[in-house]
């Protein structure tokens, strides 16, 4: 009986100190979010995941990771409340947030905020080794596949190859297909954006060449596309470079709706920052999701509880960046 009651006793203490160490969660949060990424197969599904399972944890409510098209239908999916955080490209939000893209009709979709900067997506432009394409100028007259029409890709990829002079015949596909349709011959080549390295062509990698643009098309592409960056992946990424590639790309951001709570974004922005290596463990991508590129947003309002964060840590938002109401 005595080793009964020690035991009820030593419970008793662990469920004390249980409740008064881990916080419960507020009250005024919602019971749940939903956390739009991309399809399988890219880099934004996986660190998507990984994002829901660190904010589930640390913030004492569930967080649902919800698979998607990618940027465009994330930003669709926040302006709607179908959505109340997900993960894009800035050019998308660009676009979205002017309602230049022709994607937004003309509909400016001003519902989202800045929450915390992700990784550099760059282009990958990928053939096979045997199909003699050295150049994406050879993707001329060839049938060239993407990502889904309602991601950055849908929105880039026709734009990237219309400022260099390349007409192909673009098909869409899902994320985790695309590689699978370049193997079977659907595809003449790829153009797909992503951390490096992205999932879908490490597991070919071993038959895939990247196709190079020139500088004077990588100025032609930056000059039609200004939000566009220059962008390198580092030798020995994948199994076939042997060399740093020069390519394109576009900064993403985790965004979120702007009638979250103030408190709530304050936490969820913390525990993404302090849980960043495990962030790091699911894909070497997040090694960029710190703090400091903070300051690759140039136009996007952060949340009120974003700018708090980065404030008290000594990160200056300008002021036009924060949101007045």
């Amino acid at each position: 009986m005595s080793r009964f009651f020690g035991f009820v006793f030593a419970a008793c203490l662990l469920a004390i100190w249980t409740s008064t160490t881990v916080p419960a969660a507020n009250p005024d949060w919602p019971k749940s979010l939903t956390l739009g990424t991309a399809s399988p197969g890219g880099v934004f599904y996986v660190y998507g995941e990984a994002v829901a399972k660190i904010l589930t944890e640390s913030l004492k409510i569930e967080v649902d990771s919800l698979p998607t098209q990618g940027s465009v239908h994330n930003v669709k999916l926040i302006e709607s409340g179908g959505a109340q955080l997900g993960l894009l490209t800035m050019g998308v939000g660009l676009q979205g947030w002017n309602g230049t893209g022709d994607w937004t009709k003309g509909q400016r979709y001003r519902k989202m905020r800045a929450l915390f900067p992700m990784y550099d997506q760059l282009f990958h432009f990928v053939t096979l080794r045997w199909s003699g394409i050295t150049t994406v100028a050879q993707f001329n007259n060839r049938t060239v596949g993407t990502g889904p029409r309602a991601g950055s890709m849908g929105v880039y990829v026709p734009a990237i190859l219309e400022a260099i002079g390349v007409s192909a015949k673009i098909s869409y596909a899902a994320n985790e297909h695309v590689v699978a349709d370049l193997l079977g011959g659907r595809f003449d080549a790829l153009v797909v954006i992503g951390g490096a390295p992205l999932p879908a062509l490490v597991e070919a990698q071993e038959a895939l060449v990247f196709a190079s643009l020139t500088p004077e098309e990588i100025e032609a592409i930056r000059k039609a596309i200004p939000e566009v960056t220059i962008s390198q992946i580092s030798s020995g990424v994948y199994t076939s470079l042997d060399k740093t590639y020069t390519t394109v790309g576009l900064y993403s951001f985790a965004i979120g709706r702007d009638d979250l709570p103030d408190e709530l974004v304050y936490q969820l922005i913390k525990a993404v920052f302090e849980n960043q290596p495990r962030l790091v463990k699911a894909t070497s991508a997040a090694s960029e999701t710190v703090p400091q590129n903070a300051a690759k947003d140039t136009f996007l309002p952060f949340h009120p509880g974003a700018v708090r964060y980065y404030r008290e840590i000594g990160i200056k938002i300008p002021d036009a960046l924060v949101p007045t109401n």
